[in-house]
């Protein structure tokens, strides 16, 4: 029976698993943000947990610890400065795990291994795109979008800290799992991370709404240069200038002209008879 047993084995003997992870954690360490299996990113995580903390106390005995496990002396400055500064008020939780498929070739589950609050982070980005999207659907409910792109979103501040005091279920601007995510990046964030956050939010509504309004204006000015390179995009139900088909035919899908020219096509006869039996004839 396996009693006592802490970490997974990887195949490998334990000088070679120790400097594996040792790799890992340092990896983790110099970049913030690294990409692996499932399994080594789990025991990666819980090292890299314990690492952080030596790092937070800060004392002689801790610094000896840490020096003879990382690999790098760039690791360890980091740990003593940047991390125990960041992490001074989180009392644990220092590191995410995304799940990212898996790998072709050998069809392992991959994972990206990131700490939390890292210039990179992919739940901080992910909760201010859906922010934005969110206030935007609401702002575009009341307003034009030209209104909106010229004022931008406004009091985006005030309404992420009504957001941010609700509790989750409570129905409000932000979706549920919108609002709950915002409560977890900004946890330990205080002001500037909120006004971070609002900052990137506008600017993502901002890029959502000028995009397909660029991208119209440049169609629109090529269909007026242009326009027998750029006929009107026809749907079930339209009728072509000349058409003679009765509208059941299209509608149904028949969006073909017909083989004949538009000179000698007969004229329309407009009875309910005749139009469903051509109708029928075309489906």
């Amino acid at each position: 029976m396996k009693h006592g047993v802490a970490f997974r084995k990887f195949s490998r003997t334990s000088s070679h698993r120790m400097l594996m992870l040792r790799n890992l954690v340092t990896s983790l360490f110099e970049h913030e943000q690294i990409k692996t299996t499932l399994p080594k990113a789990r025991d990666t995580a819980r090292l890299a947990e314990k690492i952080i903390t030596m790092g937070k106390k800060g004392d002689n005995g801790s610094y000896d610890r840490a020096s003879a496990f990382l690999l790098k002396p760039l690791a360890l400055s980091k740990l003593f400065s940047t991390f125990a500064k960041r992490y001074a008020e989180r009392p644990g939780g220092y590191t995410r795990i995304h799940k990212f498929g898996n790998r072709p070739g050998d069809n392992a589950p991959h994972a990206i291994l990131e700490l939390v609050d890292n210039p990179r982070d992919l739940k901080w980005e992910m909760t201010s795109r859906a922010v934005g999207m969110e206030l935007l659907r609401e702002k575009l409910k009341s307003k034009r979008p030209e209104a909106i792109l010229n004022a931008g979103l406004a009091n985006t501040t005030k309404i992420l800290k009504e957001e941010q005091s609700k509790q989750v279920e409570e129905k409000g601007v932000l979706r549920p799992k919108t609002r709950l995510n915002l409560q977890k990046v900004l946890r330990y964030r205080g002001e500037a991370g909120m006004q971070a956050l609002g900052q990137k939010a506008s600017e993502y509504a901002d890029e959502l709404l000028a995009t397909p309004m660029v991208f119209r204006s440049v169609d629109e000015e090529n269909k007026a240069a242009n326009p027998q390179t750029h006929p009107p995009r026809r749907h079930a139900g339209h009728k072509r200038v000349g058409e003679t088909r009765p509208a059941l035919s299209i509608a149904t899908g028949a969006l073909a002209p017909d083989a004949e020219s538009p000179t000698q096509r007969r004229k329309p006869v407009f009875s309910m008879e005749n139009a469903l039996t051509e109708g029928f004839k075309c489906a």
